[in-house]
């Protein structure tokens, strides 16, 4: 009897659960166009983006080949890029470009998939393919749209871009230093500098290199040193050229003078 009540009193529960429906949840359920349409406006102008979202995504079923579709595929992808979904946000803009090239939301759909991808980066200790990724379609917006609004923007994007291209490279060769490996760290500076001559910590990796072939001198057997510290004294010269008003100056000149003192005893 007890099992009954309780049973009973379950399907009355969900009964009411049933009548007691959010606007929300009729609207996402409903198959008229119009009030959905407007609903789903009305939920992104309210910054209620989720849910513009997901009555843009069940509009799409039905406004397909409308002349409304462009306008709901493309609010879909703006509801998702609002809500910071940038993944999401980017294959909605890639769907939306594919199928409408010539929609009046193209350009902005165009601008705001390269903004997607650049924002879906990771931080430089993080996996950098999806920064790689970016750089591609960014350098080919800027192509494309050289003198366009938003071009200076994404001029900007790429040089953020770079820069944690370069300092992630610049701190895995360090990794190395820190390690005191100093024979690996020097090849791993110097092979940053052949890949990218640009590089920002360019004065940096030079400095470490130097450092690196030093230390490495510094820590050989005797019958070895002679030769690895001119090694350094090359690093050196090579630095001071490049840099010769650097705050690193006074160290290495003073690593310099010591390395000559030494290889006249060795």
């Amino acid at each position: 009897m007890k099992l009954d009540r309780t049973i009973l009193g379950l399907a009355l529960a969900l009964a009411l659960a049933a009548g007691c429906k959010s606007q929300y949840d009729i609207m996402l359920e409903s198959n008229d166009v119009d009030a959905k349409y407007a609903a789903a406006f009305n939920y992104f102008n309210q910054g209620r983006y989720s849910r513009s979202a997901a009555l843009f995504e069940s509009l799409a079923l039905l406004t397909n080949g409308t002349e409304r579709d462009d306008t709901v595929q493309f609010y879909w992808a703006l509801s998702n890029y609002s809500n910071g979904l940038y993944s999401d946000a980017e294959t909605n803009f890639k769907n939306f470009l594919d199928r409408y090239p010539r929609s009046p939301f193209a350009d902005n759909a165009e601008f705001l998939r390269v903004d997607c991808l650049y924002k879906a980066t990771l931080r430089y200790e993080l996996d950098q393919s999806p920064t790689y990724t970016a750089i591609s379609a960014i350098s080919e917006y800027i192509l494309d749209h050289p003198e366009g609004a938003n071009a200076d923007v994404c001029r900007h994007m790429l040089e953020d871009l770079e820069a944690r291209l370069d300092k992630k490279a610049f701190e895995n060769a360090r990794l190395y230093y820190k390690m005191e490996d100093y024979k690996a760290s020097r090849v791993a500076f110097k092979n940053i500098l052949k890949d990218d001559s640009d590089n920002i910590y360019r004065e940096d990796i030079l400095y470490y290199a130097a450092m690196s072939s030093y230390n490495y001198a510094a820590m050989s057997v005797k019958a070895k040193q002679k030769e690895r510290y001119l090694t350094f004294i090359d690093d050196y010269l090579n630095f001071i050229g490049e840099y010769p008003e650097s705050d690193y100056r006074r160290e290495l000149d003073s690593l310099y003078e010591k390395v000559r003192e030494k290889n006249e005893t060795l």
